[in-house]
């Protein structure tokens, strides 16, 4: 069933004011998603297509090395009481909004010294909740190519009688923050990127999504507060949709009978065509497939797992893989969704009433297809697998963009390794492909390559984003708020 509709950033119409270079790319929220692979890996996300930006020296100074462990800074508290403020405003697609959240965000950069005349509330009239905001710190350079801070305010939904906690107020507890939204991403799913005129972006993210959104606003709170002045203009965009759509197809498989009286069954059974189709998938791997991102994540990644499935992925990153490392890395159901595109049966219907031969039976099948691969033909391999004239496959619409990921150049990564060596000492850089649903795909189709990346580490079992009882370590989200902080500087102070 399809959810609410939620509003992100989608052209000029929710644009007004902030220039013709953000209307004409077509701007939707891109919350790429970025976790811990590892011990000892920081693993940057890529989920769309990206240019080639020139690199430049980047100034030791600009880095802000991460505090150890202790009573926080005075600046560190500041954020928390920013952060709590928008944990605690309800922004579910049921009862939520996003609009209040985004008023309270931009009363934190008036009370910083931004005019209003860099503020811009935006809401589309006939979903007065699902308001947004884009604010800009002026660069001093003219015409240099801006960069953009884009997250999500909304979350999914949250129910107090599930949790532990309520979910709408901020509790921290054993060196954790817990509540909706405080890593997805209220603390940071977001991804920031670096417009050109023509019409390329190139940026960062992080997960999902308040915990992004309070650290974009406190970023331009700090860069105000310190009075510095980028060469190239700072842009935030704050949206509501992100948890509403995902980078995903879905099929429809459908099996129509005439049907007939329970009490004379026939073998042409509408559930039982479908359901033979449906094992024959379960029992179906889609082809290995490996890009750019794969290939090197698998490469450093091999070193730091070690063992079985480091062999595995050192031979898939050389070239000499063969069915006995595919199978290894398979057993993996993460790694095995950055191998090959994965579909998966998630609804079913059939029959009309129990008395009743079946004149009809749909299952919904979900697939995350490899960047590249054609929607048509997956469809096309499902039929083949499914091996039944009397199922049908049919795309559910709107269908989401191919997009290919974007190459992972020296400007890309020099910045991010350096931050990384200066507060997480030690810990190596990993790209990896996000199998989750992001925006990104619609920037990646109107030529905007994105990337993402949040410098906050994960639980192994991703915080529990989504599910009850989400959580982020305050120390990671204090260090992720340096590192992004960091970052941005290094970037704002690029202009080729």
């Amino acid at each position: 069933m399809q959810g609410p509709k939620r509003w992100s950033l989608r052209g000029a119409a929710l644009l007004p004011r902030v220039g013709a270079a953000a209307a004409r790319t077509r701007l939707v929220v891109a919350a790429a998603r970025v976790g811990i692979a590892a011990a000892a890996a920081v693993v940057v996300a890529s989920t769309a297509a990206t240019a080639a930006v020139a690199a430049s020296t980047i100034p030791a100074s600009a880095v802000t090395a991460a505090a150890p462990a202790g009573a926080p800074r005075a600046d560190q508290l500041a954020f928390r009481e920013l952060y709590r403020e928008l944990i605690e405003t309800n922004t579910s697609h049921s009862i939520g909004s996003c609009t209040l959240a985004a008023e309270k965000m931009a009363a934190h950069l008036r009370a910083a010294g931004f005019p209003e005349s860099d503020l811009h509330a935006f809401a589309e009239p006939g979903h007065p909740k699902d308001g947004g905001l884009v604010a800009v710190l002026p660069g001093k350079e003219q015409g240099a190519k801006a960069i953009l801070l884009l997250a999500h305010l909304d979350v999914v939904e949250a129910r107090r009688e599930d949790w532990t906690r309520d979910p709408f107020t901020l509790i921290e507890e054993g060196g954790y923050f817990y509540g909706r939204g405080t890593f997805d991403d209220k603390s940071m799913a977001a991804v920031f990127t670096l417009i050109e005129e023509g019409g390329y972006f190139y940026g960062r993210g992080t997960f999902d999504d308040k915990s992004m959104a309070a650290v974009w606003v406190d970023t331009l709170v700090r860069l105000r507060k310190e009075g510095y002045r980028p060469r190239r203009a700072i842009k935030m965009a704050l949206t509501c949709g992100e948890e509403a759509g995902s980078a995903f197809e879905d099929y429809r498989l459908e099996v129509v009978n005439p049907g007939g009286h329970s009490s004379r069954p026939v073998k042409n059974n509408a559930i039982y065509h479908l359901a033979a189709g449906l094992t024959r998938l379960s029992q179906y791997e889609f082809p290995v497939q490996l890009n750019d991102t794969t290939r090197t994540y698998f490469s450093r990644m091999s070193t730091i797992v070690g063992g079985e499935t480091g062999a595995a992925m050192k031979a898939l990153a050389t070239g000499a893989a063969d069915a006995k490392a595919a199978a290894v890395l398979s057993q993996d159901p993460r790694l095995n969704a950055m191998l090959r595109t994965t579909c998966v049966a998630t609804l079913l219907d059939a029959g009309h009433a129990s008395n009743a031969l079946p004149q009809r039976a749909r299952a919904n099948i979900n697939c995350r297809i490899f960047p590249g691969v054609a929607i048509e033909d997956v469809r096309e391999t499902l039929r083949g697998i499914l091996a039944d004239p009397e199922i049908s496959v049919t795309t559910v619409e709107p269908s989401d963009p191919v997009v290919l990921p974007p190459p992972l150049t020296a400007a890309i990564m020099k910045p991010i390794e350096q931050v990384t060596r200066q507060i997480y000492a030690g810990i190596e850089v990993v790209p990896v492909l996000q199998a989750a649903g992001t925006d990104a795909i619609y920037l990646a189709h109107a030529g905007i390559p994105t990337y993402g990346i949040s410098g906050m580490f994960v639980d192994p079992d991703l915080s529990n984003v989504h599910g009850l009882n989400e959580r982020i370590r305050v120390q990671s989200l204090y260090d992720g708020r340096d590192f992004l902080f960091s970052l941005v500087k290094i970037y704002a102070g690029q202009v080729r």
